[in-house]
């Protein structure tokens, strides 16, 4: 990963706030918190990698008005909703929206760090399967269509009848698609194109 995984906090109370970073800075997590919102917004930036923390209440700017500007900007950070006694509601439409999880205050911190180290893996997972996909888009068009093939299980014989050329120019092709695509194995490959398909 290029860019720290970070757990960003918005939470307009100062305690809330200190507290979580103080938590986070123990077991050993980079923070950056954030009274509001807005704040965020200002500073956020498609390449940060994490998870956020987000109060579900907050004036002017309700958690669930962040979350919705977020998923116009095509956010994939993973969302954890703090949320109130009576917030149940409006937690469901969080979930709906996309959140991962919600925590209702009070809250024992171990419940926290667990659910922050799940939403990690999240990311990094979503981190990983953009990865992938960007070197995809990095084949050339007749690379494109052998690893559509290699993927689907046809073998060379099939796959240069199928395109019109011969077998040791699809074996060229082949080997080019696995070094840019990282991969080794043909399991590894079938799983590049599952995970393509399913972000297109």
């Amino acid at each position: 990963m290029t860019n720290k995984q970070t757990v960003f906090i918005i939470d307009d109370d100062k305690g809330i706030r200190d507290g979580l970073e103080m938590l986070l800075e123990s077991i050993g997590l980079e923070s950056r918190s954030f009274a509001s919102g807005s704040a965020f917004l200002d500073v956020y930036d498609a390449k940060m990698t994490g998870c956020l923390i987000l109060d579900i209440r907050m004036p002017k700017m309700s958690g669930l008005e962040v979350q919705r500007k977020l998923k116009q900007l095509n956010c994939l950070i993973p969302i954890i909703f703090i949320t109130g006694h009576g917030d149940i509601p409006m937690a469901v439409e969080a979930m709906r929206l996309g959140a991962i999880d919600f925590i209702r205050k009070p809250f024992k911190e171990q419940d926290l760090i667990d659910r922050i180290n799940e939403a990690l893996k999240i990311d990094e997972k979503i981190i990983n399967e953009h990865n992938s996909k960007s070197k995809v888009d990095s084949l050339s068009a007749r690379e494109y269509e052998v690893f559509e093939r290699v993927a689907d299980g046809s073998m060379n014989k099939v796959i240069a009848a199928d395109l019109g050329i011969s077998e040791r120019t699809v074996e060229v092709h082949r080997s080019h698609v696995m070094e840019k695509l990282k991969v080794r194995t043909l399991a590894e490959l079938v799983r590049i194109k599952i995970i393509y398909e399913q972000l297109n």
